[in-house]
């Protein structure tokens, strides 16, 4: 069986790793001066070299060299034990399968003893963030006061999951993600060496979609390797999964003609045909980026083949970058929505419609209203008011105190102008709280009052049943009342069939009448 080429090419001196000289130059410098410190905590990204500079840290401590600099030399007897993975005393810990007190206290017990082979005993734990709080607590006098044959390397990818306690017993070095051009360097001299036939631009895919992780990156140009043909852009795009397909290419053209019709059976053939509703919505995201980067003037970072940047050039110029920027952050929600989804092409579908919608259209009231209307909450009978002063003054003059006369409106009437008019800036604070409520309210528009409840036009359940759970709905009424000093009781309504009578409790003049009577709308909940 062939060995697997991350483990083929593991560096087994301290120049082979690549891009963590800062880690390296302080260790290496530490062995010179004998100053090896008795515990490590070795955090960052997977597949950056954590495992690996951990291994030649054991092996450089217990090398047979005599030239501390030239320590590991890879040549003696401790040296080739480490490389061929049978040195007696380097144990590697797996802490996501030994997570218990008593895994922790077996290795107490056992640490006492003297090295078998080497200068020390070098225990890697590797995810160490899984151990338990017991088996921390259980850690922790051993990692202050070890034997003096004993070096601890912890390695965690979580650090923020490492009780402070732990982390104030060891010096800590943090590996950081790999730049692309040092991966791509990398793999061109392994490809060579190994006589792996691999176009430059397809190295280059492959570095990025690594995303700094050399392990990843090894193991993807392994999995083309082992076409045995020539690695082409076009092949490593189709085999990833990267390529830009032709449905991707499809619904874009119908958002830019403004065909519905087409983009709706366009997904549906796509997701008919096999794809998951979340991955096409992440490829989607990963071409309308790409859109962005051409209209932007990046076309030198896109990877594509010469046919296929033609068509992003001209639906790039259809594009302004607000409306891309838009169009990003919808099927982005969408690709983080459809995992929760009970109809997983529900979210792709609700972004794709919600494209379609002009972002900055001032409708009049009612205009957006949907068709099936389902209360959120229940109004209360109370007038919008204001809290205090200082919530008034904390708004930009452009806004008017709320009992300032607006073109003669009612009371009620100038205070939805006020929230049409403040919309977008409501979303925007909002945003700086909460993504996800933002994403959610992209989905939907003010469109009434009524007893001084704010009404909600949603244009799918699934964002509206999500808005209504968690804290959604209290931080939008917190940041409408930070915003214009009002506080609004809310109520939302989705959009769906058709209607017939008003419910005997629905005035026959009111807002919901009109919605229901003028707009399809449909009151399928009274509270």
């Amino acid at each position: 069986m062939s060995q697997a080429l991350y483990r083929k090419w593991r560096p087994q001196t301290w120049d082979e790793v690549v891009g963590q000289e800062h880690v390296i130059q302080t260790l290496h410098n530490a062995l010179i001066a004998e100053r090896v410190a008795h515990a490590y905590l070795f955090a960052g990204p997977r597949g950056t070299g954590k495992t690996t500079t951990a291994r030649l840290l054991a092996k450089a401590v217990n090398c047979l060299a005599d030239d501390l600099a030239q320590r590991p030399c890879g040549e003696c007897a401790h040296c080739k034990a480490v490389s061929e993975s049978r040195f007696l005393d380097l144990i590697e810990i797996d802490a996501a399968s030994n997570t218990s007190v008593d895994d922790v206290r077996d290795l107490r017990d056992k640490i006492n003893f003297s090295p078998n082979q080497g200068r020390y005993k070098v225990y890697i734990i590797d995810e160490v963030h899984m151990l338990s709080t017991a088996a921390f607590n259980a850690l922790l006098k051993t990692l202050e006061e070890p034997p003096s044959h004993a070096i601890f390397i912890l390695a965690t990818t979580e650090i923020h999951k490492i009780p402070a306690t732990v982390l104030s017993r060891c010096q800590r070095h943090e590996f950081r993600r790999i730049p692309v051009a040092d991966i791509v360097a990398l793999l061109r001299i392994k490809a060579e060496q190994e006589k792996i036939l691999v176009a430059t631009d397809a190295l280059t895919l492959i570095a990025r979609q690594a995303t700094g992780a050399l392990r990843d990156a090894i193991s993807l140009l392994d999995q083309l390797a082992s076409t045995g043909q020539k690695i082409t852009l076009e092949m490593a795009q189709n085999l990833l999964g990267t390529a830009a397909s032709q449905a991707v290419l499809d619904i874009v053209e119908a958002l830019i003609a403004r065909q519905p019709d087409v983009g709706i059976s366009t997904l549906q053939l796509a997701l008919d045909g096999g794809s998951d509703p979340r991955q096409f919505a992440r490829q989607f995201v990963d071409y309308l980026r790409d859109l962005l980067l051409m209209r932007m003037g990046n076309a030198d970072q896109i990877d594509a083949t010469s046919e296929t940047r033609a068509i992003m050039a001209r639906q790039a110029q259809t594009f302004t970058p607000a409306e891309l920027l838009r169009l990003i952050r919808l099927f982005n929600a969408a690709a983080n929505d459809s995992k929760n989804a009970w109809q997983p092409s529900l979210p792709l579908e609700l972004a794709f419609v919600e494209a379609l919608e002009p972002p900055d259209e001032t409708e009049p009231e009612l205009a957006s209203a949907p068709s099936r209307v389902k209360p959120a909450m229940a109004p209360r009978k109370t007038q919008p008011r204001v809290e205090s002063t200082a919530a008034v003054e904390s708004v930009n003059d452009e806004v008017a105190p709320v009992n300032t006369p607006v073109d003669g409106l009612p009371l009620e009437d100038q205070t939805f102008k006020r929230v049409n008019e403040q919309w977008k800036r409501i979303l925007q604070t909002i945003g700086q709280r909460s993504k996800q409520t933002q994403a959610l309210l992209n989905s939907c528009k003010p469109f009434g009052m009524k007893d001084g409840v704010l009404f909600l036009g949603f244009n799918g359940e699934f964002a509206k049943t999500k808005m209504e759970k968690g804290e959604h709905m209290d931080l939008t009424r917190q940041t409408i009342q930070q915003v214009l000093g009002l506080d609004l009781p809310m109520r939302c309504f989705v959009a769906a069939g058709r209607s017939g009578t008003l419910p005997p409790d629905v005035e026959s003049d009111g807002m919901v009448a009109a919605a229901m009577r003028d707009l399809g709308g449909e009151l399928v909940d009274v509270q």
